[in-house]
């Protein structure tokens, strides 16, 4: 059976060799964000003769053809994610590096509000927070300390 990422490939005219199908197949399985380490391992558990340097092709190639998006995160490691996995938001915890992706309407209309009042129609935008997991017990600030006056 064709995977998602597969039908896309062909939709957008990419050859698809069977190493091709296999990370093509890896790809649309990912409920996380892997770099092309991880990628490359997972494939590899699914073909050895796969290659690292044909994930990191592949990955490249998708990437031009708008099958997969790339994000940065920190930690010198682009990750990758299908670009059809739908319109959401990310928390990044900067300690263990775990990704939670989340959507947020009322700031998705803010943003709109503000490139209107700037002159600007919202074409796209990406929400990207860093954070550290809250220790328990600790108290939440709804907004940054203020700055006293000098």
């Amino acid at each position: 059976m064709e995977s998602r990422i597969e039908r896309l490939c062909v939709e957008r005219g990419v050859k698809m060799t069977g190493q091709r199908r296999v990370i093509a197949r890896v790809l649309s399985d990912i409920e996380d964000h892997p770099d092309v380490e991880e990628l490359y391992r997972r494939a590899a558990s699914l073909d050895e003769r796969i290659s690292i340097a044909t994930v990191y092709r592949t990955v490249r190639l998708f990437e031009e053809k708008g099958i997969l998006e790339r994000r940065d995160f920190g930690g010198g490691r682009a990750r990758y994610e299908p670009s059809e996995h739908g319109h959401h938001h990310h928390l990044i915890d900067i300690e263990t590096g775990k990704v939670i992706e989340f959507e947020d309407a009322e700031h998705e209309e803010l943003m709109r509000v503000i490139a209107a009042r700037l002159g600007f129609d919202l074409v796209s935008l990406r929400l990207e927070l860093f954070g550290r997991k809250q220790k328990p017990g600790a108290r939440t600030r709804a907004r940054p300390p203020e700055t006293p006056a000098t």
